[in-house]
């Protein structure tokens, strides 16, 4: 099949926009959303994947390009698996994801298991609708406080198995190539042949 030479990125997060087009092949055209003024749409999915194949649908559908987006969040295993796919809802309202991450390590303060899984489900959807997802967990601890202050959302306090980091205290690159989106990804690009 014929290489695409562009791709919508169907995200308004920064982070996620950012992590994404570095994925990607280089020589592929990355658009951001706000070039064609496209909000993003209510998430009412049950699961990452609904959620990301809800928003790659509606972002190729209002650009009418090949859109990649993805749907990814924090499970907390003594917390029932919570944020989960609310994480960035979950953030939003308690004032922001620093406050996300103190409120975590406070509810795990008595708990001897701090096991936790950051889940991404990333899907490519073509202009005629048809759409490919790839959904990845990465399983790992939460820190007993916030460490280092690179990357966003909850990389701060996740420490990923046979790591002794959390993802805020290690340098992009070397987050890149273990982290969720990335798993998500090397699997997607299994299954498309567009790029």
């Amino acid at each position: 099949m014929k290489k695409i030479k562009k791709i919508l990125i169907g995200t308004h997060n920064r982070g996620k926009y950012r992590e994404i087009c570095a994925l990607l092949p280089k020589n592929l055209k990355k658009i951001s959303p706000a070039k064609y003024k496209i909000k993003p749409p209510k998430e009412s999915g049950k699961t990452f994947k609904a959620n990301s194949i809800l928003k790659a649908r509606h972002f190729s559908l209002k650009s009418g390009l090949y859109s990649i987006s993805d749907d990814s969040g924090l499970e907390v295993v003594a917390l029932k698996n919570k944020p989960g796919i609310y994480s960035a809802r979950w953030a939003k309202m308690l004032g922001g994801f620093n406050t996300a991450m103190k409120k975590i390590i406070l509810l795990l303060k008595d708990k001897k298991k701090r096991d936790a899984n950051f889940v991404c489900s990333l899907t490519l959807c073509y202009p005629s609708g048809k759409s490919i997802s790839s959904t990845k967990k990465l399983k790992g601890t939460i820190s007993k406080k916030i460490k280092g202050s690179k990357g966003f959302g909850y990389d701060a306090i996740f420490i990923p198995e046979k790591k002794k980091k959390t993802f805020g205290q290690m340098t992009r690159k070397s987050k890149m190539k273990s982290d969720h989106r990335y798993l998500a990804y090397k699997e997607l690009k299994r299954k498309v042949t567009v790029f």
